[in-house]
């Protein structure tokens, strides 16, 4: 691998040894073979296809269903190739060559080619498909002739033989290779694509350690292990059971009886610190530091927060402090979007201070001295019911009076990819980063790209000329222009903190519960990137 590979690892090294410092640590026994594992959830996921699915839950389930060309080994930041057998970078970071593995099976039992290659990329760049993840690929040529409809491919994907894939870029991108580790890059088999249609996140078909063998809608679902896994030894587990439609309190009481190994959505607030220092249960909680940032997003396209003074009145109307005691302090205020383990991260940026008084000042300022009416989406999973109301609070203090429509994550996903929410907590949705580099935390939730019906940019935000800033600087490919680069995406995110798109409230850790008898090492519980828990490496440790 050349130039831009090595520097791609060091720099992702670099993060990963950062975040590692600051995680809780554990040992496993020796894994075995057998069992099975129960998850418990909340909500129905809505869908399994990875160019669709980006919510708080099916990352992790998807990871234990397919594959991608590259991937991180298992619990780290650390790129390595996946399905790609060996990957080489031309040195102007403009050229990527994929050596397929052979004989790697999809679970209908067919080979997978080059040619599934091709048509992954092409399904993620049409924009009939509605991928979230759509502007990840756009440097790749011929995307926007596919994205505009005036070609049907994509002409920078070429597959000279069945195991060779040829990606050229129409510019350079630093963390590309970062992005085919996304589930976004999953590769899919057209035919079974074809054959359900819409409903193919419900039968999907990947190259994962786990086969989708169940989906009862609102009830259940189950994964079998794979038994033609290319990796061998792996997965450990033989089956994974999903539990829809449990509240988190009941789901503690379950896991602490045996009869759940998996609160999936973490510990309610009011058992955090009984969980955490209980005997029984303390050692079964997992911590990790995350590039993760809360905030509430203001819809930049719908009156009044079209206007930039009441985007900054709502910043400094919340009191963080006040939200992040709601969680038991398990996290830190934040006054910008990167959170503190990120590249381009500034520790001297105040942001916008907590001042109710001036809030109210520049409301008056922007015509709205008695303030307005408006609606605050959440996601109906504790806290964040709970940090809504705080927030409807503080904002009822400066006179807007904001009703709280507390309700599934699929709906508020919903209405914020289709631009129907005025304001929206991204609480058990987002944002933690999908890769450790700034890049991550704009295209997808601040650039224009993602201003889109379905798209992840929630405050419809757009700022042309951040745009063409941000494409600049993931062209530095060079290693020489890394701290150049990190400058460049500081400049970036607080040049867009000005524009107030949105409130960034905390940054938070990741906190996951795990039962007695299901072991594995903490890494492979929380990971630092993607969310993903890496079921493959998870094991029973009763299994016969």
């Amino acid at each position: 691998m050349r130039n831009i590979m090595k520097w791609s690892m060091s720099f992702v090294a670099g993060i990963a040894m950062a975040i590692a410092g600051s995680a809780s640590t554990g040992h496993a026994d020796q894994p075995k073979q057998g069992g099975t594992m129960v998850v418990s959830y909340f909500d129905d996921t809505t869908t399994l296809d990875p160019a669709i699915g980006y919510d708080w839950q099916n990352p992790s389930m998807m990871q234990a269903l397919f594959d991608g060309l590259m991937d991180y080994e298992p619990g780290t930041t650390k790129l390595t190739p996946d399905l790609a057998e060996s990957v080489d970078v031309s040195t102007d970071g403009l050229t990527y060559t994929f050596t397929l593995r052979q004989g790697v099976k999809f679970h209908n039992g067919r080979e997978l080619t080059s040619a599934d290659v091709k048509y992954t990329l092409e399904r993620l760049a049409n924009p009939a498909t509605r991928s979230p993840g759509q502007s990840y690929f756009s440097s790749i040529a011929g995307f926007d002739e596919l994205a505009a409809g005036t070609s049907d491919g994509l002409s920078g994907v070429e597959t000279p033989d069945a195991y060779t894939v040829i990606i050229r870029m129409s510019r350079a991108t630093a963390p590309f290779l970062n992005v085919l580790a996304m589930h976004f890059g999953s590769i899919v088999p057209r035919e079974e694509v074809e054959r359900w249609g819409d409903d193919f996140g419900h039968h999907v078909v990947g190259t994962g350690a786990f086969r989708l063998t169940e989906w009862t809608a609102g009830q259940r679902l189950v994964f079998d292990r794979n038994e033609d896994y290319f990796k061998p030894g792996v997965p450990y587990l033989d089956k994974i059971v999903f539990e829809i439609g449990q509240d988190p309190t009941v789901v503690l009481l379950r896991l602490q009886q045996g009869e759940i190994d998996i609160a999936g959505d973490g510990i309610p607030p009011a058992q955090y610190v009984e969980m955490t220092t209980g005997d029984a249960t303390k050692d079964l909680v997992v911590l990790s530091d995350q590039l993760q940032t809360g905030y509430v997003t203001l819809n930049t396209t719908m009156p009044p927060f079209d206007n930039v003074l009441v985007r900054q009145a709502v910043n400094m109307a919340i009191n963080k402090a006040n939200v992040v005691r709601i969680i038991n302090n398990r996290a830190v205020p934040a006054n910008q979007a990167l959170p503190p383990l990120m590249p381009g991260h500034d520790p001297s940026h105040g942001g916008y201070p907590f001042d109710p008084d001036k809030a109210r000042a520049l409301l008056a300022e922007a015509g709205h001295p008695d303030g307005f009416e408006t609606e605050l989406y959440a996601m109906n999973v504790d806290p964040n019911p709970r940090i809504a109301q705080a927030i409807q609070q503080d904002l009822a203090n400066v006179g807007i009076t904001a009703s709280v429509q507390s309700l599934s994550q699929a709906v508020v996903i919903d209405a914020g990819g289709q631009g129907s929410a005025p304001m929206l907590w991204s609480g058990g949705m987002a944002w933690i980063s999908d890769f450790p580099d700034p890049s991550g935390f704009y295209w997808p939730i601040l650039g224009c790209d993602s201003a889109v019906p379905g798209g992840w940019n929630w405050a419809k935000y757009c700022n042309q000329a951040l745009d063409d800033r941000a494409a600049k600087a993931d062209a530095m490919v060079d290693p020489a222009l890394a701290a150049q680069r990190t400058e460049e995406w500081r400049g970036i995110f607080l040049d867009a903190m000005k524009d107030a798109p949105w409130v960034p409230i905390f940054h938070d850790k990741g906190v996951l519960i795990h039962s007695a008898r299901i072991g594995g090492d903490n890494q492979f519980f929380v990971s630092p990137v993607h969310i993903p828990i890496w079921y493959d490496y998870l094991y029973a440790k009763d299994a016969q």
